[in-house]
């Protein structure tokens, strides 16, 4: 029996989204050169450029040039596949929806199109932990509003080092939310994006409760988080906390979270980048209609049980 489209499983291989505008054709032949040129990349990338309405990119020569994998111009409804790149024709928004490549023709005028933004926030809300949002050369702020969505949902992100770009406007912008996991040169992307989603497509999935001794090492990082940040997250969810701290492993390719507490007290920076990835995750309370409704039927009656319309306590 065929099964229906929803029925349909999410691609099992990282999609990585590729975004640029003024200087991108630079970014995007040092972001290949860097690819491996005698084995697979285990992954798929599409990209996303900011093109005048009658350019024809030349992705696709460049892209065999330097790699193995077969690239596409999209189509609409393509369907992606590991170890292929895709490219957005001209004139055209594009956004992924269950693991195909949908084009939309853009609303807004050409100066004023975020088409790196339109694709980013879709790709997370697909393939949530899966996703992987590369922000490179370019001017203006298009994958700002995509690397935060990236990141709220459990992905990974990176951005062109802005001393290696031609225009930094794109990467300085992505760079101020303080959630890129990764700042390089576009030649080193590759082999740090390979060895992220090995590190992390090697983790077992988190059980629903939290082993005695992993709460112990959580309550240390609790510690060093609160003494630098002043939050406590001990009394949030112990699985949602653990998660975000996963993620901040894989990025390090850190194997135990012992080993991580070591490297959290040596590099102060990182407890920043893990309180903000645990924000993310606490703050995904007001995208989720569970707790909405625990709310509406449950709390809130209570509060107001047994008092008139004119009650102010």
């Amino acid at each position: 029996m065929t099964p229906e489209p929803a029925d349909i499983p999410p691609a099992a291989f990282s999609i990585v989204g590729v975004g640029t505008s003024a200087g991108g054709l630079a970014a995007f032949e040092a972001f290949f050169s860097g690819m491996p040129a005698d084995s697979d990349p285990g992954m798929a990338f599409v990209l996303v450029q900011h093109l005048a309405p009658d350019h024809k990119s030349i992705l696709t020569d460049l892209i065999r040039q330097y790699t193995r994998m077969q690239d596409f111009e999209v189509e609409d409804g393509m369907k992606v596949q590991i170890n292929c790149a895709y490219i957005i024709p001209p004139n055209r928004n594009m956004a992924f929806l269950n693991g195909t490549l949908q084009l939309l023709e853009p609303a807004a005028p050409l100066g004023r199109r975020l088409p790196i933004d339109f694709f980013f926030r879709s790709l997370a809300q697909d393939q949530r932990e899966r996703a992987i949002g590369v922000v490179l050369s370019g001017t203006g702020s298009d994958g700002t509003l995509g690397v935060r969505a990236i990141k709220g949902e459990g992905g990974m992100v990176m951005a062109q080092n802005p001393d290696s770009t031609e225009y930094d406007g794109m990467p300085r912008s992505a760079l101020a939310t303080g959630l890129v996991d990764y700042q390089l040169p576009p030649a080193e992307m590759p082999a740090q994006i390979i060895a992220y989603t090995a590190h992390a497509s090697g983790k077992p999935p988190l059980p629903a409760t939290v082993p005695p001794r992993t709460e112990s090492v959580l309550k240390k990082i609790f510690v060093l988080v609160r003494a630098q940040t002043g939050h406590d997250f001990s009394q949030y969810k112990l699985a949602t906390i653990q998660r975000s701290i996963e993620w901040r492993m894989a990025v390090h390719q850190l194997e135990t979270m012992e080993g991580y507490v070591k490297f959290i007290q040596q590099k102060t920076e990182e407890v920043d980048a893990l309180f903000r990835d645990m924000l993310i995750g606490v703050t995904n309370f007001f995208r989720d209609p569970e707790a909405f409704s625990v709310l509406e039927e449950q709390i809130i009656p209570k509060l107001f049980a047994g008092k008139g319309a004119d009650a102010t306590k």
